[in-house]
């Protein structure tokens, strides 16, 4: 039998061309415009591909509010020194009315509140199965946020080497509405529903 030999190419040095003038950098980015029919997992921040951001209980409101701004995030993952999570904290809890009512309520200073004051206990967290997720679409999301009046909503799932239910992804209406193209900045839950809803109408159309 006669075998063919294929001639592999030598290797070539590959053209390089020079940095031009306001060149920048890429960044992970989970950022892709979507329609009201989009697959969910389009407007998911998933963990797999980007590192959740996190706090302690006994973390101040001042470090959760830094670290939000440093991650550029409103949610944290409240976590104890065995990386398990006992809740989750968001900037309209550290920035809203709720600490100013509970100083108001309990005494002392700003200053002195914790996350754990103010957080959202694990018990309390309400997850969306990650299946259900891959089978549904953007408006899906939408009405989830919107049944819930809320502003976030994360994702869950079985770890199938422990067994345990791990958190893998965050939705964000801010989120979701910057990648319909609606440019949403406000912390007012019916507002930015309203928003929303005007840009998912514009893929009926």
């Amino acid at each position: 039998m006669t075998h063919i030999h294929k001639e592999v190419p030598a290797p070539r040095a590959l053209p390089t061309f020079k940095a031009p003038p306001g060149t920048g950098y890429a960044e992970p980015s989970t950022f892709t415009l979507v329609r009201a029919d989009s697959p969910a997992m389009c407007v998911m921040t998933d963990f797999k591909q980007v590192s959740v951001a996190t706090i302690g209980p006994e973390a101040t409101l001042a470090q959760a509010n830094q670290t939000m701004i440093s991650r550029g995030v409103r949610l944290l993952l409240v976590i104890d020194k065995n990386d398990e999570v006992v809740g989750l904290i968001t900037s309209r809890d550290t920035s809203g009315e709720k600490p100013i009512k509970m100083v108001q309520e309990r005494g002392g200073k700003f200053n002195d509140l914790l996350v754990a004051d103010l957080m959202c206990p694990r018990e309390q967290i309400d997850l969306i199965d990650t299946r259900d997720v891959l089978a549904a679409k953007v408006s899906d999301i939408v009405e989830t946020l919107k049944h819930f009046k809320r502003q976030h909503i994360l994702a869950g799932e079985r770890d199938p080497l422990t067994g345990k239910v791990r958190i893998r992804g965050v939705f964000s209406a801010t989120q979701i509405g910057r990648q319909l193209g609606a440019p949403i900045q406000t912390f007012d839950v019916t507002s930015t529903f309203a928003e929303i809803e005007s840009y998912l109408a514009k893929d009926d159309v």
